[in-house]
């Protein structure tokens, strides 16, 4: 059972808290029940896709040297980012970041790579913005702050300090297959249920 209610020929997302502004990421005076019942991630898909929604980006993280089980769903769940609308955020390298931006990219998504290195030409070949930061590792700390969630796919002390970050800042911090485990990390089954719990936040419904 849903209380979101798309009115696309209004132009909008209603609900009892209010109504839905797709810049400011909020919901905002008085809210209703005309037109027709969404789930959150239809919602989301409406947002980013029709209304013009602010694309806060969903960072995939996980190890450089990744398994082909880890590629396989890095892949799968950059894929169906991007399809829903959201903009992926990735560390611009190998492995897990590559295999999402791969996803990603070839869904039609925008790419961002926060690279570690001092030119852009360090990126994998499927990020469609490489920010070249300069300042190595430290820049998990930049990504687990520039994103409005994080998403684990396995990953070693890379990837616990970029979630414990995370939690650090207040973001959601989700993991897969055998991501660190970190106290306050949703550990999760699988890429529909990912989407689920981005949906809800995005939206400010947890």
């Amino acid at each position: 059972m849903t209380d979101l209610f798309l009115d696309r020929p209004g132009r909008r997302l209603l609900s009892p808290r209010g109504r839905f502004d797709p810049w400011n990421l909020a919901w905002d005076g008085s809210g209703g029940s005309d037109g027709v019942p969404v789930g959150p991630r239809e919602a989301v898909r409406w947002v980013l896709r029709e209304a013009g929604g602010r694309r806060l980006p969903v960072a995939v993280i996980g190890p450089k040297r990744a398994r082909p089980d880890h590629v396989s769903l890095a892949e799968a769940l950059g894929r169906a980012l991007a399809e829903e609308g959201y903009t992926l955020l990735t560390g611009g390298k190998g492995g897990v970041m590559e295999a999402a931006s791969r996803g990603a990219f070839q869904a039609g998504g925008l790419t961002i790579g926060l690279l570690p290195d001092e030119e852009w030409t360090a990126a994998n070949p499927f990020v469609t913005v490489p920010l070249a930061s300069g300042i190595g590792p430290a820049r998990n700390a930049l990504i687990a702050r520039a994103a409005f969630a994080l998403v684990a796919v396995g990953g070693e002390y890379g990837t616990l300090s970029e979630m414990a970050l995370g939690l650090h800042f207040g973001r959601l911090v989700l993991a897969l297959a055998d991501a660190p485990a970190v106290e306050g990390a949703d550990r999760l089954d699988g890429v529909d249920t990912v989407l689920e719990r981005l949906a809800r936040r995005f939206l400010a419904l947890d």
